[in-house]
């Protein structure tokens, strides 16, 4: 086969469908090569929270899930060369399947200059997916293969292209589930199948990534107990409508006159 002559060190990977992307603000991260969002089907671009912590080449923050809801992960390349990028959630490769470690000799995406790609699902076959879902940890694609060494968290490793490599002007493609709630850390499912076609090209990638992106998704209720979003506030009991009534419904003596009778 063709794909077999191809010289040592030059990867396969998949060109992905190029879905169509929803209007939204834009990201909250805007340093690196690369821009990453996670876009839900019902709220859109998700509000990102800095979780304080990284480097110049790594990013760290959070995002909310909620239970069964289906998501994508919008990749946005600002510079004008290709890149190459490793996409793994809760730990898994989401191209191969296999356990990733963000290295150069996996299975990538690949971005043109200044283009855009969503990922909606693990890739299962040359043109199918199936979709991404938040959910507990216990119905998650990771936990299915015994793995839980990084639960929740979508990562992101960009590779540049290798000087030497010949670049190539590529074409752009155009391109529900039975959800449980879980009462456990967030996890992501293997959701319904969606045609997604795709195409194989190459790419030499440089050995070290440029830039590293962790997005780390979680239950609102775990955020607030972190202190990373506000938590929702105490009912407080309206004035004109008390709950409970005090001195039988008739007016209470003021603290003063409580006093004068001593």
């Amino acid at each position: 086969m063709r794909n077999m002559r191809y010289f040592q060190g030059i990867m396969i990977i998949m060109l992905a469908l190029l879905l169509p992307v929803h209007s939204s603000a834009k990201g909250y991260y805007q340093d690196g090569d690369v821009e990453v969002d996670i876009v839900s089907d019902q709220r859109g671009t998700l509000q990102r929270f800095d979780a304080r912590m990284g480097g110049a080449d790594v990013e760290r923050s959070y995002v909310i899930a909620r239970d069964a809801e289906r998501y994508r992960i919008r990749v946005s390349n600002r510079s004008n060369k290709r890149v190459g990028v490793v996409l793994a959630v809760d730990g898994r490769n989401i191209i191969s399947g296999k356990k990733s470690y963000l290295q150069s000799h996996e299975r990538m995406y690949i971005l043109g200059p200044h283009q855009t790609q969503e990922y909606g699902g693990w890739r299962t076959g040359k043109n199918r997916t199936n979709r991404f879902y938040f959910t507990g940890m216990s119905d998650s694609y990771a936990a299915d293969w015994g793995d839980h060494t990084a639960m929740g968290v979508v990562a992101v490793a960009v590779f540049r292209e290798h000087q030497q490599q010949i670049l190539r002007k590529e074409k752009r493609y155009k391109k529900s589930g039975k959800f449980q709630a879980m009462k456990e850390g967030p996890g992501t499912g293997f959701g319904e199948n969606e045609w997604s076609p795709s195409r194989e090209v190459r790419f030499v990638a440089q050995k070290r990534a440029a830039e590293k992106k962790f997005i780390k998704y979680e239950w609102r209720s775990t955020l607030c107990s972190m202190g990373i979003v506000q938590c929702k506030p105490a009912r407080k009991e309206n004035r004109f409508w008390p709950h409970n009534r005090r001195n039988n419904g008739y007016a209470p003596f003021p603290s003063w006159s409580l006093q004068l009778s001593f």
